[in-house]
């Protein structure tokens, strides 16, 4: 079943004549006076971190324009994504991940339609009349002529509750001999039991999302609101970084780069287990 999540819901933020900010001699963060805007959509983030528009934000560049992935330019906007008030990322990892981006052998860009990023959106459903908090994981797909955002993961803790099969001596199973029974037994092992799921292959992993969807259809679980949007970004090799949306005073404000990490083999699969919050 394909279900598309029809629209999302970008807060615009207002438009400041802000300065951008770039690293002085002694590493530290500093305004220099170039840019007019906060980065107030996701798609401007993808603009900026590319070189694709001008520092006022009011035109954009294209292939073979002079501008276009205009190295010093992408230098300068890469350094004002950061969340410099709250992420507490270091200086010395904003230097690297920069220099690793802008290589004048091997640059690095952000696609939209690139695969390897995908948005987690926390939001509000009634379950069973009582208000509670899902989270939703979202991925762009192509669908006709464009794409379209569909929901492919859902963390709810009222289904994660329910699945609990237990491991070891704990776990209840079916005897090898029961074909010779005509399966009795399995009456018992699944009226008795609390935990059918005992009766798994092992690797077994519950399709919260098809339950989600069956929930919604059986009308006990009803949407309410999105309370906030935040996306995850493997699309540069090596690292990976959290897109957060920032709406307060000052220069630091709008989509910007709320956490950075330098990937090794294996940190991939670490980091997303812990996303979806798989055992």
């Amino acid at each position: 079943m394909r279900i598309v999540f029809a629209t999302l819901i970008t807060i615009i933020l207002s438009i400041f004549s802000a300065p951008g900010q770039t690293f002085d001699s002694s590493g530290r963060i500093v305004d220099d006076g170039r840019f007019a805007a906060a980065t107030k959509q996701v798609n401007q983030f993808f603009r900026r971190f590319n070189a694709e528009e001008s520092k006022e934000g009011d035109v954009r560049y294209n292939p073979g324009d002079e501008k276009y992935h205009d190295l010093a330019l992408r230098k300068s906007f890469i350094n004002i994504l950061f969340d410099n008030e709250t992420s507490g990322i270091s200086n010395e990892l904003k230097r690297e991940f920069i220099s690793h981006v802008t290589s004048e052998t091997y640059p690095q860009y952000l696609n939209f339609h690139g695969g390897d990023w995908f948005a987690e959106l926390n939001t509000v459903f009634t379950y069973n009349g009582k208000r509670q908090d899902v989270v939703l994981f979202l991925k762009l797909q192509p669908q006709g002529l464009g794409y379209e955002w569909v929901i492919d993961n859902v963390n709810f803790p009222p289904f994660t509750a329910v699945f609990d099969k237990p491991k070891g001596d704990e776990k209840k199973f079916l005897h090898p001999l029961s074909h010779e029974l005509g399966f009795m037994n399995l009456r018992k092992a699944i009226v008795d039991n609390p935990k059918p799921e005992s009766y798994t292959p092992d690797g077994f992993q519950p399709d919260y999302l098809t339950l989600f969807l069956y929930e919604i259809k059986s009308n006990r679980l009803k949407f309410e609101t999105v309370k906030d949007t935040k996306f995850h970004f493997f699309q540069i090799d090596k690292w990976y970084f959290e897109l957060g949306q920032f709406n307060r005073p000052g220069f630091n404000t709008g989509w910007l780069i709320a956490n950075l990490m330098k990937l090794e083999e294996g940190d991939k699969e670490i980091i997303l287990n812990y996303i979806y919050d798989r055992d």
